[in-house]
C-alpha cells in the first residue's frame, strides 16, 4: 500500500530549479509541508507564491550546502516550524564536466566533491537524529547513473556520484532497523540547468544523443515523488539504463569501446 503524503514535512535541498523545483511542486500538491532550500531565494519565494496559490504549504530558507553553519541554520528553521522532517530528499549537485587535466583545482574538482558529496552527507547527519528521535524518516539522495558508470569528462562528477551510492547503501543498512527508510536515485540524461553550467565540450557530446534520451526534469520529479510513496532501495530511470548497466557489468571492454567511440575527437 502507497505511503500517504498528507501532512509530511519535506525538506528538498537545490529546490531552485530543476528536479527540486518541480518535485516541490509536486510534493505540495500530494499534501505535503514542502521546505525548499538553496541559494537563491528569489527563485525560491516565486515558487512557494505559486504553492500557497494552488492551496498548498511550503516555506523557503536558504542553504549553501557546502557550508555546515548555512545547513544547522537550515534544519533548525525547519524544526522551529513543523517540528519534525519526515522526508529528507538530498538533491543539491552540480557538475563541472571536462578532460580532468583541463579542471580547475578549486572550481571544479574540490567544490564540486563538497557540494556533491560532502554537503549530502553534512546534510543528512544534520538531520538524522531528528529521524532518529521521531523513529521515522526517508532520505532519498539524488546521484545519477555516473554513479554506475563513469565517462570520459565525468571523473569528478562521478567520483562524486559514485561515493553518493556509496555512501546511500552504507547509511540504507546502519539505519533500516531504527525505523529509516534509505533510497538513491539515478536518472540518466535530462533537460534542466545542469547542461548550462557544465562546460561546453561536453555539450558537444550531448549533441550527438538522439531526443528521446532525454527526460524531462518534471517525470524525474514525478518519479521521486512516487519513491517517496513507494519506498525501495533504488531507482535507476529511465528504464533503458538497466541493460546498459547489465553491459558495465559483465562486458566492460565492451562498453569502453562504445564509449571511446562516444567521445572520440572531442576535446
Amino acid at each position: 500500500m502507497s505511503i500517504r503524503l498528507i501532512g509530511k514535512v519535506v525538506l528538498i535541498t537545490g529546490a531552485s530549479s530543476g528536479f527540486g523545483e518541480d518535485s516541490a511542486r509536486l510534493f505540495a500538491a500530494e499534501g505535503a509541508c514542502v521546505v525548499l532550500a538553496a541559494r537563491r531565494m528569489e527563485q525560491m519565494q516565486a515558487q512557494v507564491a505559486r504553492i500557497q496559490a494552488a492551496g498548498g504549504e511550503a516555506m523557503a530558507t536558504p542553504v549553501d550546502v557546502n557550508n555546515r553553519a548555512d545547513i544547522d541554520n537550515m534544519v533548525q528553521s525547519v524544526i522551529e516550524n513543523y517540528e519534525r522532517i519526515d522526508i529528507l530528499f538530498n538533491n543539491a549537485g552540480f557538475g563541472r564536466l571536462d578532460w580532468f587535466d583541463h579542471l580547475d583545482s578549486k572550481r571544479d574538482i574540490q567544490t564540486q566533491v563538497n557540494v556533491n558529496l560532502t554537503g549530502l552527507m553534512e546534510v543528512t547527519h544534520a538531520v538524522l537524529p531528528h529521524m532518529l528521535a521521531q523513529h521515522s524518516g526517508h532520505i532519498i539522495n539524488m546521484s545519477s547513473v555516473a554513479g554506475w558508470i563513469a565517462t570520459p569528462m565525468y571523473s569528478v562528477y562521478a567520483a562524486s556520484k559514485f561515493g553518493v551510492r556509496g555512501f546511500t547503501d552504507a547509511l540504507r543498512r546502519e539505519v533500516s532497523a531504527r525505523g529509516i527508510r534509505v533510497s538513491g536515485v539515478y536518472p540518466g540524461p535530462a533537460h534542466t540547468e545542469f547542461g548550462q553550467h557544465t562546460g561546453s565540450k561536453v555539450l558537444k557530446s550531448y549533441s550527438k544523443a538522439p531526443a528521446w534520451v532525454y527526460m524531462t526534469s518534471e517525470y524525474v520529479a514525478q518519479r521521486v515523488v512516487n519513491l517517496a510513496k513507494n519506498p525501495r532501495r533504488s531507482l535507476v530511470i529511465p528504464w533503458w539504463l538497466q541493460p546498459v548497466l547489465w553491459a558495465e557489468a559483465n562486458f566492460p571492454g565492451g562498453v569502453d569501446w562504445v564509449l571511446n567511440r562516444f567521445f572520440a575527437g572531442e576535446g
